[in-house]
């Protein structure tokens, strides 16, 4: 196929002016925006017919095309170029000047310089034909011809209605006479539309009046757009407006409803005039824009010679118009083409456009969305692609487009752009996902790719790996073995992070044995092995490793993953060496299958060791489990942790005190000394330690406040007389705990000087004090709760009893109401809602008791 369209650019920014110079174009902005249209010659019979001949003017049907020549056929085809039903037309002998179908795509009407032809294409029965004595230029057939046997006929000046009478026979009707000759009409509904070489008017045929009159401007250049060459072209966008394109003027009319009655009762108002850049040889709507044919108007007019373009502009305004796209064409023969040799058609509906030339037929379409994909693929805007596709995948209307093709196209893209930008790798990797989805073969292929420039290590995280999509285990191991050669850390990453069973681990650790070969001490590699010695059950193998490297975390998370403590218990020194506490720990957890007394014996040689062991298993388990050895637990911590000693020896029961006592006096720790000689009952030694080793007096007050002996203040207040400091803290803290402390003033020695004497005096007094408000206190709060309480159980006591007869009296057990006066008797309610009958109650002094509590009160007391 020939090229068609030579450039494709647009050059539109915001215009608002009336006109727009064809030099501005190109000068006010360098950006280039995707144009509306695309662009396809019709061929198969069009060119044979316009081999032969050459077009004149075309009408275009939703079910088909008719095709005019200059030698008077009229072609009928499709939108592929092929005839239908091999119809070829013989009906003028001269050339076609326009074309007419109505609404069904079932009546044609033509005029030519001979004659005027109304043809049935499915029956003759209406068919017609007249010769006149002048060039007929227009014709327009009514759109519902077959209820209405009419059409309209543009003869020189004069606009004549043909109308089928009763007869059968079709008169004229003159419905008016413009000024110049009649060389365009278009109808639609009830409304036509005609041009001269003057004006343009619209005709209501229910009215049966002109409802506008639309002069050519004065503006245009009669000389430059002569309208031999620049006739008015027009169509009707709806029913209500009408599109109009004359010289270089756009004018858009709509009909509109008059509020009165009054004839004729429409009128038509101009929304907008746009005085354009160029000739207009065909105008079409398009969605809310236009779609013009035009040409330079600054065409050579010595050789009548006119270059086209499809511009594509939408109003603004009422004056002002944006240009969207410009397209330059270049149809068969264009050079011996002038602007009248020009037509254009449509089908706004089905976004056809129809172009023609004397030698070309050209259909344009609105751009599809994979027209806007290849124009985005072609200025490289690939991520605008892939995202259009993405968002219309399911849309059938994409055909020639995949997310992988565009995808791929992107790819290479970022893949050349700049080799030795990492970001665009991993760009490039993270797109794989994206394109590739769950199809294998598009992963394997994208594999390969990245194997050749030596990216895999930045594919690897994005690789599929299960459960929607596993690839060949050849691809996982060549990935493992680049990291393998070029990046150690990276491939023991990737080795904690990949499931085993997407590839062949024996193949792996043979690749990893060879490189250790070279680099035996490299530490990534080593535990990389040992990963995968532990991922194919070799885990013994995979211990070794790790305890030989240190590696302190795996080696016992592998421990208690398998199961490993055979290991453990044939080597516990020296996994002790590589982490004690872990060691313990994981010791104590198994207690069931190593047990304390194995370890103890075990680890005797090793006490530093031991206290480890020793001191978890006591923290984390009942002390009862390792009773026994609580002993040898006192002479590891004084040894290695003397300051937990305290905390233990109060805490334990299972020690023998006197070698406890021993070993700390061997250790000088006197604070467990003075513990130890407390819990052993000789509080008088463990004092004078304190007061004469620690020399501790705030000890020595607590201590002898722990035990509450007078025996130890009389001690301790005797060994303070010749300590001025002990005798002022004595007298700062005694108060609350002797009861005279004026015995301790006494045997102050005389003239003894004593810091502070005088607050701890007054200190003493505010003790007395406040224990003597302390004890009036609680005096007035007993004395208020005894009267409240007999408060309460006098009102108890004064409260009302019911008494009904359902009552039962628990001396007899008969209800304590009678039903016959004779057997009626008092009756007796104690408070504590025992009711008898006076005659139940037996009693020598005259006074009345409950009978039941007595009795609960005497067994009571015999049983205490």
């Amino acid at each position: 196929m020939d090229q068609l369209l030579e450039t494709s650019t647009t050059t539109t920014t915001s215009s608002t002016t009336t006109t727009l110079e064809t030099d501005q174009i190109s000068d006010d902005s360098d950006e280039e925006v995707e144009p509306k249209l695309t662009y396809e010659r019709i061929t198969n019979d069009v060119t044979a017919i316009l081999k032969k001949e050459s077009a004149t003017c075309l009408a275009v049907h939703s079910k088909f095309i008719a095709l005019a020549t200059h030698l008077g056929k009229i072609n009928i085809i499709d939108v592929l170029g092929n005839r239908v039903n091999d119809r070829e037309l013989c009906l003028h002998k001269t050339s076609i000047n326009q074309i007419s179908i109505d609404e069904k795509g079932e009546y044609l009407a033509s005029s030519s310089d001979d004659r005027i032809v109304i043809i049935g294409l499915y029956s003759s029965d209406n068919n017609y034909h007249n010769t006149f004595d002048r060039p007929i230029r227009a014709i327009a057939i009514d759109p519902y011809f077959r209820k209405r046997q009419r059409f309209v006929v543009g003869e020189g000046d004069k606009i004549v209605l043909y109308e089928k009478t009763f007869l059968s026979r079709y008169r004229p009707i003159i419905l008016q006479q413009s000024k110049g000759q009649i060389r365009n009409i278009r109808w639609r509904t009830q409304f036509i539309a005609w041009a001269s070489d003057l004006c343009v008017k619209i005709y209501d045929i229910e009215d049966k009046a002109v409802i506008t009159y639309i002069e050519r401007d004065k503006d245009n250049d009669l000389q430059r757009f002569r309208p031999e060459l620049f006739k008015c072209h027009f169509c009707w966008k709806d029913d209500k407006t009408l599109l109009i394109g004359w010289a270089d003027t756009i004018k858009i009319c709509c009909i509109k409803q008059k509020p009165n009655n009054e004839l004729p009762r429409r009128y038509v108002q101009l929304t907008a005039s746009l005085n354009v850049g160029f000739g207009v040889c065909g105008i079409a709507p398009i969605e809310s824009k236009l779609v013009v044919l035009c040409v330079n108007k600054e065409a050579n007019q010595l050789d009548n010679t006119f270059n086209c373009r499809v511009e594509v502009i939408e109003p603004i305004g009422t004056d002002g118009y944006e240009e969207i796209s410009s397209d330059i064409l270049s149809p068969k023969s264009f050079n011996n083409c002038r602007s009248s040799d020009y037509h254009v058609d449509c089908l706004p509906e089905e976004g056809l456009y129809l172009i023609l030339c004397p030698k070309d037929l050209i259909i344009a379409k609105p751009r599809e969305e994979d027209d806007h994909i290849t124009w985005l693929l072609e200025h490289q805007q690939y991520e605008e692609a892939l995202k259009v596709v993405e968002n219309n995948n399911n849309n059938k209307n994409i055909r020639k487009h995949t997310v992988l093709s565009v995808g791929s196209v992107y790819l290479k893209s970022l893949l050349d752009e700049s080799p030795t930008n990492h970001s665009q790798y991993e760009k490039a990797a993270k797109l794989c996902c994206q394109i590739c989805g769950t199809d294998k073969t598009a992963w394997e292929n994208q594999v390969m790719r990245f194997k050749r420039i030596g990216q895999l290590r930045v594919m690897a995280p994005y690789l599929p790996r299960g459960p929607e999509l596993i690839l060949d285990p050849a691809i996982y191991e060549i990935v493992l073995k680049e990291f393998l050669e070029l990046d150690s850390k990276g491939f023991l990453q990737t080795i904690r992070q990949w499931n085993p069973n997407i590839y062949s681990i024996s193949t792996i650790v043979k690749a990893t044995l060879g490189v250790l070969t070279i680099d035996p001490k490299n530490r990534n590699l080593l535990e990389a092995l040992a990963e995968l010695y532990s991922h194919d059950g070799k885990h013994d193998k995979a211990l070794t490793i790790y305890k030989d490297i240190g590696n302190k975390v795996q080696v016992f998370d592998l421990i208690r993953k398998y199961g490993l403590y055979a290991k453990l218990q044939e080597q516990m020194e020296v996994f002790f060496q590589l982490n004690s506490e872990e060691t313990a720990k994981l010791l104590i957890e198994n207690q069931e299958i190593i047990p304390a007394e194995l370890v103890v014996k075990q680890l005797r040689p090793k006490p530093q060791l031991l206290f480890v062991y020793l001191d978890q298993l006591v923290a984390h388990k009942d002390s009862e489990v390792c009773s026994a050895h609580h002993g040898l637990l006192v002479q590891l911590y004084a040894q290695y942790s003397p300051d937990k000693l305290m905390a233990f020896l109060r805490s334990s029961n299972y020690y023998e005190l006197e070698t406890a006592l021993e070993v700390c006096r061997k250790k000088n720790l006197f604070n467990e000394v003075v513990f130890l000689l407390g819990r052993m009952g000789n509080t008088k030694e463990a004092l004078q330690l304190i007061t004469d080793k620690l020399n501790d007096i705030n000890y020595a007050i607590e201590f002898c406040k722990e035990h509450s002996d007078s025996e130890l203040w009389e001690d301790l207040i005797r060994y303070s007389m010749n300590k001025p400091r002990f005798i002022r803290v004595l007298l700062q803290n005694i108060g609350t705990h002797m009861a005279d402390p004026i015995a301790l003033i006494h045997r102050i020695p005389e003239g003894l000087k004593i810091d502070g004497l005088m607050q701890a005096l007054v200190r003493i007094l505010q003790d007395y004090n406040l224990q003597t408000e302390l004890e009036d206190g609680c005096r007035r709060v007993l004395v208020s709760d005894c009267y409240s309480l007999l408060q309460k159980l006098n009102r108890v006591h004064k409260r009302g009893l019911l008494v009904d007869e359902d009552y039962i009296c628990h001396g007899c057990q008969r209800k304590v109401f009678a039903r016959e006066i004779r057997y009626a008797s008092d009756i007796i309610v104690f408070n504590c809602r025992h009711v008898f009958h006076e005659t139940c109650l037996l009693t020598t002094t005259g006074e009345f008791v409950c009978l039941i509590c007595s009795a609960q009160e005497r067994s009571e007391f015999k049983i205490s």
